[in-house]
């Protein structure tokens, strides 16, 4: 009759761990086996240790296994073998794709409000002001959210300083991030930075849907989102499932980005979305030199178009390099001191008194 099992695991039992307990105990040994054979017992099993740093340190108690089972009384072989337990990987999670059917709005409802910042063309400084905004808020202690819904042209990872990818434990929730504040999240933290993003509509709108509805968003004060520019899917989207509480339109003065600016506008004003105000950027450029103030792309346009629509200049900010650099070096000015941070400052102030925030 050849030996059991139970005699094999009461023999690996009586070695010790560095713990206090054994193999048995902790429920190391996996896949034993007892083969018979002419010579006698044939054992195999497998140590499996709770990682790899652990396993590299327990070959010393595999040859001891293999020496105390080889001990008993009808064993002729014994092999164990050494394993690392492999933590599970994280579930894959498809970006984009088209939009799952719903009718309920986007907004989630651990977010209070959500302000969007928009302009009728690129190149004015929206996602600067979004980002600058976005700080300004939490500096004045509101819950604030980021999302960069400029899917073709993500720049918030880069403004805000933040590298890491983000996660989804369960490939359904996405964790954002957390940076100077703000919590984030933006295609770029999802996709490769040096990839185009080639999407149709209906992709762009499942993206959008799966950063507003499965981003562990938390519970926010406001939510700011960088739109993209121009009057297209996103803002569309947006706009008729109820998710903006207040739109911000940011322009130059010159006429070429005021044309687009009103189209903007009127595509707020059309689907209903309150318009909280107009700024003015790149208003003014102050030579650090001289302090000589030159009006490079004009001067007045978008304050006159507010009076013209009876809504509010929120800020007329000029061109200034060390905002440029921050927003580069991912340290948004507003976190910091001076001018510029008092302009946020100054901004995010009017908001939360408007009611806006």
């Amino acid at each position: 009759m050849g030996i059991s099992r139970e005699i094999i695991l009461q023999r690996l039992s009586e070695l010790t761990l560095p713990a206090g307990n054994n193999l048995i105990s902790a429920d190391m040994v996996r896949a034993l086996t007892v083969e018979d054979s002419p010579a006698g017992a044939v054992v195999r099993f497998v140590i499996e240790a709770p990682n790899a740093d652990e396993a590299r340190q327990m070959e010393p108690l595999r040859a001891a296994s293999e020496r105390a089972v080889k001990a008993l009384d009808g064993v002729a072989t014994v092999q164990a073998a050494l394993t690392a337990h492999e933590a599970p990987k994280a579930p894959s999670l498809k970006v984009g794709g088209h939009p799952k059917p719903q009718t309920a709005p986007l907004k989630p409802q651990s977010i209070k409000k959500i302000i969007a910042v928009g302009s009728g063309k690129g190149g004015v400084g929206k996602s600067t002001v979004s980002s600058n905004l976005a700080v300004a808020l939490a500096r004045a202690g509101k819950k604030v959210g980021l999302l960069d819904a400029d899917i073709y042209g993500p720049s918030q990872p880069r403004m805000m300083g933040t590298t890491k990818r983000a996660a989804s434990p369960d490939g359904k929730i996405i964790e954002p991030l957390v940076a100077h504040g703000v919590t984030m999240m933006s295609i770029g933290l999802m996709l490769d930075e040096a990839k185009a993003v080639v999407w149709r509509g209906p992709m762009l709108m499942g993206a959008l849907q799966q950063m507003m509805g499965q981003v562990n968003w938390g519970e926010l004060d406001v939510l700011v989102i960088d739109l993209p520019p121009g009057t297209g899917d996103i803002q569309l989207t947006l706009g008729q499932r109820g998710a903006v509480d207040g739109a911000i339109v940011v322009s130059t003065p010159q006429d070429v980005a005021l044309l687009d600016a009103r189209k903007a506008l009127d595509m707020f004003m059309t689907m209903k979305t309150p318009i909280l105000g107009l700024i003015e950027n790149m208003s003014v450029f102050v030579c650090p030199s001289c302090g000589h103030e030159a009006h490079i792309f004009g001067h007045g346009g978008v304050a006159a178009e507010a009076t013209a629509l009876g809504v509010p200049l929120l800020a007329s900010l000029p061109i200034d390099l060390e905002t440029r650099l921050a927003g580069d070096a991912g340290t948004p000015i507003a976190v910091g001191q001076g001018a510029m941070a008092d302009a946020y400052a100054a901004l995010a102030q009017h908001l939360i008194e408007s009611g806006a925030v």
